[in-house]
């Protein structure tokens, strides 16, 4: 097994005096939930050891650990992409070193391209499903007995207790939300009309370019996991010579964050 993931943990543990039990991915747009965490202690990626750096707009590229929702976090502001240049041990790292931080929820949350003719742009949509349409799986190359199996089933990749209890939250708060499949691509270009068409037909309500990864590696290693996308675009955009841009689709998930962090934070309340 790869030593560096458990010297990582150690110089973020020596940072705090608790072990954080759940772990929170932050998407495009997604960052400012970080600004809940109370009792914060904000570590830059660029002085962890053996981190990768974000150079995507949007990713503010910090880890963050204190307290949400009653329970100690560790949220990252800020993810990596395969469309980046990392390969996929990169992009999962933080995912890895996470279960030797000793958590065991990890939370995901990504900005999202609707597929779904009835999803409407600011919808949020709770992951009950992934279609991985990365050209390589984040699980190729020698496995990590220690942490997981060889060919570890993915029937219930996202849990569906909490799945249950984000619902109930949601309908409490008066929420309108959607539950569907995410399809996980490398990107960096959107989507052509198409590989939109393409998705769908393939059973896919929303897109991006994130996610899947880091799901499969959390749950390869037995951590529950809950994922949300707010979807920043439609499917079939009203003005045909309109284009989809990374600032619409910050400014889209910006507008939305604040719904996502009550979610996340009653949430947490329920775990």
């Amino acid at each position: 097994m790869d030593e560096n993931f458990e010297k990582t943990a150690k110089f973020i543990l020596q940072t705090i005096d608790y072990q954080p039990e759940v772990g929170i991915i932050l998407g495009s747009g997604l960052g400012g939930l970080g600004n809940r965490i109370s009792d914060a202690t904000i570590i830059p990626y660029s002085s962890i050891p053996n981190f990768p750096i974000s150079t995507v707009e949007g990713h503010n590229g910090n880890l963050i650990l204190g307290e949400l929702g009653g329970k100690k976090v560790v949220a990252m502001q800020g993810r990596f992409h395969f469309y980046e240049g990392y390969g996929m041990d990169k992009v999962t790292y933080p995912v890895r070193v996470m279960k030797f931080l000793g958590v065991k929820t990890l939370i995901v949350s990504n900005a999202a391209g609707g597929l779904n003719p009835k999803y409407a742009t600011g919808d949020i949509m709770f992951i009950k499903d992934h279609i991985n349409h990365f050209p390589v799986n984040p699980l190729m190359g020698a496995n990590f007995d220690e942490l997981g199996p060889r060919f570890p089933d993915m029937s219930k990749v996202y849990c569906q207790n909490l799945l249950k209890k984000a619902k109930k939250i949601a309908k409490k708060l008066n929420l309108k939300v959607r539950k569907g499949i995410y399809i996980g691509s490398s990107g960096p270009t959107l989507e052509t009309p198409a590989e939109y068409a393409l998705f769908r037909k393939m059973g896919a309500d929303a897109t991006g370019m994130s996610t899947v990864p880091e799901a499969i590696v959390a749950h390869h290693m037995g951590i529950k996991v809950f994922g949300m996308s707010v979807i920043t675009n439609g499917s079939a955009p009203v003005d045909p010579n309109g284009e989809t841009t990374h600032d619409e689709v910050q400014n889209v998930a910006g507008a939305v964050e604040p719904k996502m962090t009550l979610l996340i934070t009653k949430l947490l309340e329920k775990i």
